[in-house]
């Protein structure tokens, strides 16, 4: 059986079709990238906002018009929420609502393997055997690792209907989300944590582990890769957490990516966000005058309902003077099923369109100036999966030149040379052997 994967929206959604894909491919299926003689499709749906769902939709739609014999799983935070409108388009042949692997399995009518597999076991107890595996050995066509340690949130933004689909924080055990690095360690030499809320990560599990705890233990206990924070708040950041990156030598990346979504309170409290303007502001100083470099990325919503003009001038003032190295910037869109749907004083899009269009030039500006800044300066990178690019530890995504570009399973050192976008890195002209010291010569290069 030949099937083929489709993954919309973010990096847990990505993490959770590769454990679908390391299902199917361990009861027999056999992975294809290509559009020709696929027998099943798995498309692992995003529901961030409507018109995600509609991609999903649209794109369902295009198989069934060019492999109309294809049997398609549809799966994700959308099929959670929409169940019962993808089962009535035409060519779906099953909906799992949610991520689990082994019921995109079944839905594949790849079930039985699983029986013959697992007699006399439940699934808890297969945590390294293919079948039913709770530990991802790898990431498919890729460099970088995801490690996700949660899932769900219990924050209520009302903007966000992830919360819906994915239901209530729940947080992995620290042994087995160090099992499954040492595992992805084995392809990887970056592994980026990620999830839904990981700033909420042990708070439900009897031991309280933090984020900054477990990430203490992964770097002890997986001393030949480097670890990069996914999306973390802002007021979630502890002190052991700024202490962890500020010592490690490199090992955990100098980048961090703190939602934001707005610079006005009166925005943040219809938001219902629990940072203050002043209480990011102050975090994400103080992490400024400890990391040097450091790669600071936000998520910015422009033109929420009831968002002024003056509102629009506090975000741009605060953009302006936090050392912003990137932002990720979507003009409004209501979300089915929000608090933030029925909100009063609706922005006009295109209004909501000039702001975001003023924020993205401001941030293409700061970039460019902070990526000049770096030019001949030394960096620790990951080459990316094409061969020709590779990713600082800061978060820049540079051109790789010079000798070794072959060796995508380790860090490489160089040097930064040019000027805004054309900045690249001059590889020192080996890869390293794998070897902790290795590996820690040249992430304490930066």
């Amino acid at each position: 059986m030949r099937v083929r994967f489709k993954t919309f929206g973010c990096k847990a959604n990505q993490y959770d079709t590769d454990r679908m894909r390391q299902e199917l491919v361990a009861r027999g299926a056999i992975n294809v990238d290509g559009p020709g003689g696929v027998d099943v499709y798995v498309v692992n749906t995003c529901t961030v906002t409507n018109a995600a769902d509609a991609d999903a939709r649209r794109f369902i739609r295009r198989i069934h018009r060019e492999s109309p014999g294809a049997h398609v799983v549809v799966a994700g935070c959308s099929a959670a929420l929409r169940a019962d409108e993808y089962a009535d388009i035409t060519g779906v042949g099953a909906v799992v609502p949610g991520h689990d692997p082994v019921e995109v399995a079944r839905a594949a009518s790849l079930g039985p393997r699983l029986v013959q597999l697992g007699i006399g076991r439940g699934y808890d107890d297969l945590a390294l055997e293919p079948i039913a595996a709770k530990i991802l050995s790898r990431r498919e066509g890729a460099t970088r690792g995801w490690l996700k340690i949660q899932d769900g949130c219990d924050r209520r933004c009302s903007f966000c209907a992830t919360r819906l689909a994915r239901g209530a924080s729940r947080s992995r055990e620290v042994d087995e989300v160090v099992r499954e690095a040492l595992q992805l360690a084995a392809h990887h030499p970056e592994l980026v944590l990620t999830g839904i809320h990981i700033g909420h990560y042990g708070r439900d599990l009897e031991t309280r582990p933090t984020l900054s705890r477990l990430l203490a233990q992964l770097l002890d206990a997986v001393p030949q890769v480097r670890f990069r924070l996914g999306s973390v708040e802002a007021t979630e950041v502890d002190d052991l957490l700024l202490e962890l990156i500020v010592t490690s030598g490199g090992r955990v990346a100098p980048h961090l990516h703190m939602p934001l979504q707005s610079g006005a309170d009166s925005v943040l409290r219809r938001m219902r966000r629990w940072h203050t303007r002043d209480a990011y502001r102050r975090r994400a100083m103080e992490i400024a005058a400890q990391v040097t470099p450091l790669g600071l990325g936000a998520d910015l919503i422009t033109g929420f309902p009831g968002e002024t003009e003056s509102d629009h001038r506090d975000t741009v003032e605060l953009v302006e003077e936090l050392p912003f190295t990137y932002l990720h910037v979507f003009p409004f869109s209501p979300k089915d099923g929000t608090m933030a749907e029925d909100l009063p004083n609706p922005v006009p899009q295109r209004v909501a369109g000039e702001r975001s269009l003023e924020l993205r030039e401001l941030v293409r500006d700061k970039g460019g100036e902070y990526r000049t800044s770096r030019a001949g300066q030394r960096a620790c990178v990951t080459l990316e999966a094409n061969g020709a690019t590779a990713l600082t530890g800061d978060y820049l995504r540079v051109e790789a030149r010079g000798t070794g570009m072959e060796d995508v399973a380790h860090l490489h050192d160089g040097v930064l040379r040019g000027i805004g976008q054309d900045l690249y890195i001059e590889l020192a002209g080996s890869a390293f052997s794998g070897m902790e010291s290795s590996h820690r010569s040249c992430l304490s290069s930066i």
